[in-house]
């Protein structure tokens, strides 16, 4: 089982149906929600996080309750080199054909080289969570943030999985099942600028080391919340179910954990 690193190329890692009408026409409708009241120069500002929050909904009528609203994130401009709505649309164009994950990888790769492009259009992350990009049977892209410090248990998809940083860093521990259990075999720290290929049998585990958030972007090879897939408990390694809910608990507890901190730092001041 190996793994792929790209930096705008291809490098061995450590062992290791679009419905465009549909999200023009909800563009005007979640603007006018979002929009009330503000300056014309503040609607063009938020412009971003309505037309990802078009996007969606478009994908699905209903969410897990884990998935953030747009408007929770942190701003996002208009203009600058990263275009969300042209880079999904060069997603699902790579992969329509062969050697879709790499061909994929390649779009996902130039998207992140330049990271402060796709911070400048996704915007800071302020919780844990992620934003939905698409989502169709066969792709699945949304925006993933994880809190400082925060740990994801070894966890599998069951499908393939292209990762791309943008900011902060992203440190992998892959494991593999040897019997009844499973054993760590191989790690790498992802950047900001980095993307990476996971196989479709691939189990990790995530941490993000820094004191500050982490931010990537998450390409599956088929529909990420339609899978049932597992998790391996963090000190036991016993293997368990994940779920929507599983992973709604784990992002609130992170959320609480950050508000906590915050709070006490302020109480400190």
């Amino acid at each position: 089982m190996k793994g792929y690193r790209c930096r705008c190329g291809t490098s061995p890692w450590n062992d290791a149906a679009t419905g465009v009408a549909s999200h023009e026409a909800l563009l005007l409708t979640v603007g006018v929600a979002m929009n009330k009241g503000k300056t014309t120069r503040q609607f063009q500002e938020s412009r971003r996080h309505v037309s990802i929050a078009a996007a969606t909904i478009m994908s699905q009528a209903v969410l897990p309750r884990f998935v953030l609203a747009a408007a929770r994130s942190g701003a996002a401009h208009v203009g600058g080199n990263m275009v969300i709505e042209r880079f999904v649309a060069d997603c699902i164009t790579a992969n329509s054909g062969k050697d879709a994950q790499a061909n994929v990888l390649e779009v996902l790769s130039r998207a992140v080289h330049n990271p402060g492009a796709m911070l400048a259009a996704l915007g800071d992350p302020i919780e844990a969570g992620i934003i939905v990009l698409h989502r169709s049977a066969s792709l699945t892209i949304f925006s993933a943030a994880w809190t400082p410090q925060m740990n994801l248990m070894p966890h599998n998809h069951l499908m393939w999985a292209n990762i791309g940083i943008y900011t902060g860093r992203e440190d992998n521990i892959l494991w593999r099942q040897t019997g009844g259990r499973i054993d760590a075999y191989g790690a790498n720290a992802l950047f900001a600028g980095d993307a990476v290929a996971l196989p479709v049998d691939v189990i990790h585990s995530v941490t993000n080391p820094l004191p500050r958030f982490t931010g990537g972007i998450h390409i599956y090879g088929g529909d990420f919340f339609d899978t049932t897939r597992s998790q391996w408990n963090p000190e036991t390694l016993a293997r368990e179910p994940s779920d929507g809910a599983s992973i709604r608990r784990m992002f609130e507890r992170e959320n609480q954990r950050v508000r906590a901190c915050d709070s006490l730092e302020r109480g400190q001041r």
